[in-house]
């Protein structure tokens, strides 16, 4: 039997200047998302598309969400197969095409796991299970571009 589970966010968007979307130049893009009483998430979109830098634009936001679905079912299934993680580190990189009309899509995501774990003995089955966990991400899942790892695992010093 399959289940649904229904998730809501809030976005606001901040950026009106007074003038609203009058031209391209006039508005910005700074918006915050929110959910559920959480603290808000400074959005804004890419420099390169006149968002501001110091915020989370959505394409950080996509890589964000594969690489923390990609921890959490890896940690998971690590604590069920009796696998010690120590430590867990992840620099995660996509890579998006825009094409001459301006439309663009992602093409990849790059998960590069440094993996931790308490003995050596473990280390085999450490690599092993990040397969597992890409079957189980639900955002990997979703997602219409590979989505690709490279996990280092070594032993606690």
């Amino acid at each position: 039997m399959s289940k649904n589970h229904v998730f809501n966010t809030s976005l606001v968007w901040n950026g009106a200047n007074g003038t609203g979307t009058t031209s391209y130049t006039a508005y910005s893009r700074n918006h915050t998302i929110s959910g559920n009483g959480k603290p808000g998430i400074p959005g804004s979109s890419d420099p390169v598309f006149r968002g501001d830098g110091s915020r989370y634009n959505p394409e950080e936001l996509l890589i964000a969400s594969l690489s923390s679905c990609h921890m959490l079912w890896y940690l998971h299934l690590c604590s069920e197969a009796g696998v010690i993680v120590t430590a867990y580190t992840d620099n995660a990189t996509g890579t998006m095409s825009e094409d001459n009309t301006g439309n663009g899509r992602f093409t990849e995501v790059t998960l590069n796991p440094v993996v931790t774990v308490k003995e050596k003995t473990m280390e085999a089955k450490a690599l092993e299970l990040h397969h597992k966990a890409h079957e189980k991400c639900f955002i990997a899942n979703s997602c219409n571009f590979p989505v690709l790892h490279k996990p280092t695992v070594s032993t606690e010093a």
